[in-house]
């Protein structure tokens, strides 16, 4: 599995926006649960959000609900995640992940991934 961001690390100001994007290669979309996990310095990684190529499965840590959406695009093999409303607790550096659904897609959100991408470091300041 590999993974790809193309953009979306940064430094912006509390309320802006920015736009994550992950690349997958290697492998079919269709097999996995594609997502980011963040991790902000001195603190344990968490899960961010999760989708399935099918978008029959999106979740959200209740963090960011409301303020975060994730998105795909099959063709592109692209996950998106459009970040508004950033606020400084946002600041961390955040990777793409993913499980197979070989085995239950909750493994997300305990953090047994399948594997693992480079982070992007994403600075919010207040």
């Amino acid at each position: 599995l590999r993974f790809s961001c193309r953009r979306g690390g940064g430094l912006v100001q509390a309320g802006e926006s920015l736009r994550l994007s992950c690349v997958v290669s290697g492998f079919s979309f269709d097999d996995y649960i594609i997502g980011w996990v963040r991790q902000a310095t001195g603190k344990e990684r968490e899960g961010v959000s999760c989708i399935s190529s099918s978008a029959s499965i999106i979740w959200y840590a209740d963090s960011v609900k409301g303020r975060f959406t994730i998105s795909s695009d099959n063709a592109k093999n692209t996950v998106y995640l459009q970040m508004n409303s950033l606020k400084p607790e946002d600041t961390a550096v955040y990777y793409c992940a993913a499980v197979s659904l070989d085995r239950p897609w909750g493994n997300f959100i305990r953090l047994d991934m399948d594997s693992w991408g480079k982070g992007t470091l994403v600075t919010v300041s207040s």
